[in-house]
């Protein structure tokens, strides 16, 4: 399928049949990235002006967060990879529950209609099904900045006090250098009065990405991408046309892919210097990845060999990149042991590699891996997003038919997947099926989101 869109993951069921051990070709493209978009496009509620953001990928997660800006009465017209976004009239001050309850990033919005209209109420979010991530961090921050911030019957409250119209600008620091909660008290921290400095900050590069937005609407900003970030508050903030940086997840995902089809493969636009941690393990493992250009990567296989892998925050090993390794370490040459120390759930995806052969024993967050010759195709259901495009993966290498269910969690953050890797030439095919086709293999399709 050319084109798949994020509409057909809830108007439909859908499953992805892969014919395994083809060999790939070609070069892809890289989308933005889409936990840099979501974030932005709160970031946008900041600015009474019109703003354009670029680059934004067509997916699931970026719809329903359009809904919830919507909502909130905020203008929204999105062509092509390009999003209009106009908070002028910005309204209400409470996100629906029902649309929240989708989506973990939509509680991004509290910073930014915090700062703008002085009250915010935001239903505690949804999404993920990979571990509790509490939002404890983004309150005791928003209380530093001077709310009033109270949870009570699932709802989040916060108003400024003290009779001020400005949050005030705080000396914060996290426990754990949360991205959520970075994210969220530098938003609220541009427009507080005074100076606000965020330590223990988390590193990612979408952090930076969004800094990087906010001082092209005029905020103040320095040391976003280091464990210390200063924020100046400014009164007002002015339009902008800013270009979304590309998805280092996504290009992970297809350097292992080509790893584990031994595979040759090209991929751009990308930052090398997002993928540090990624290449680094690629290249312990055999695979060689070569600079082709500045933004252009080509991944050059080799013999699979064993390697350990713990995740941690950027710019350490990346959880979101810890499903996809699994899967290429199911054949290496020896025992590895993947460590996942962010999140407590997301080795769900074991049981489904073992249907289609590999051996893996778990214990707690930990997950020996032996190598297998071979993995065989079978079908098995997506646990969360990351893991529906390892097994995917997997499936490409896999000898026979592989089934994929489960994919309203691909749509949530891969765009167009069937039809890039079809451009590669995989023998690959994503089909509508009646309701009574589901759970072929014994299950069913989670119905929590990842």
């Amino acid at each position: 399928m050319a084109n798949e869109t994020a509409s057909l993951a809830e108007s439909t069921e859908s499953v992805l049949h892969i014919w395994g051990r083809k060999p790939l070709s070609g070069h892809v493209t890289i989308s933005g990235a889409k936990n840099a978009a979501l974030v932005l496009m709160a970031g946008a509620l900041l600015c009474p002006e019109q703003c354009r953001l670029r680059n934004v990928p067509n997916l699931l997660d970026i719809q329903r967060m359009g809904q919830i800006v919507r909502a909130l009465g905020v203008k929204l017209e999105q062509k092509g990879n390009t999003l209009e976004i106009d908070a002028s009239h910005i309204g209400q001050s409470q996100a629906p529950y029902e649309l929240v309850s989708q989506l973990r990033a939509s509680f991004f919005a509290i910073g930014p209609i915090l700062a703008r209209l002085g009250i915010a109420r935001v239903p505690l979010p949804g999404g993920c099904a990979i571990g509790a991530r509490p939002v404890d961090l983004h309150v005791r921050g928003l209380r530093a900045l001077g709310a009033d911030v109270q949870i009570q019957h699932g709802v989040v409250r916060a108003c400024i006090t003290g009779g001020r119209r400005r949050l005030q600008g705080a000396k914060i620091y996290l426990d754990y250098p949360s991205v959520g909660a970075t994210e969220t008290l530098m938003m609220a921290a541009t427009l507080a009065e005074g100076e606000t400095t965020i330590n223990n900050a988390a590193q990612e590069p979408e952090v930076v990405d969004l800094a990087n937005f906010c001082r092209a609407m005029g905020a103040k900003i320095q040391g976003a991408g280091t464990k210390t970030i200063r924020i100046v508050g400014v009164s007002r903030l002015h339009t902008a046309d800013y270009h979304i940086v590309p998805d280092r997840i996504e290009a992970g995902t297809f350097l292992v892919a080509g790893a584990m089809t031994q595979s040759q493969i090209s991929l751009s636009p990308v930052i090398p210097d997002h993928l540090t941690a990624t290449i680094a393990k690629l290249r312990a493992i055999g695979t060689q990845v070569v600079l082709e250009s500045p933004n252009t990567l080509r991944v050059v296989p080799g013999p699979i060999e064993a390697v350990d892998i713990e995740t941690q925050p950027y710019p350490g090993f990346p959880t979101d990149m810890q499903a996809q390794f699994m899967a290429l370490l199911t054949l290496s040459n020896g025992n590895s042991v993947i460590s996942e120390t962010v999140f407590e759930n997301r080795l769900r995806h074991v049981a489904e590699l073992q249907r289609m052969g590999a051996d893996i024993r778990v214990k707690g967050n930990i997950a020996v891996v032996r190598g297998v010759p071979m993995l065989s195709g079978a079908p098995v259901v997506a646990t969360d997003l990351r893991a529906s495009a390892a097994l995917a993966i997997a499936g490409l290498a896999a000898d026979g038919k592989t089934t994929v269910q489960g994919l309203h969690h691909l749509d949530r953050g891969y765009e167009n997947l069937t039809g890039k890797l079809l451009a590669l030439g995989a023998h690959i095919e994503r089909v509508s099926v009646a309701t009574s086709d589901k759970g072929s293999n014994g299950s069913t399709p989670s119905e929590s989101s990842s």
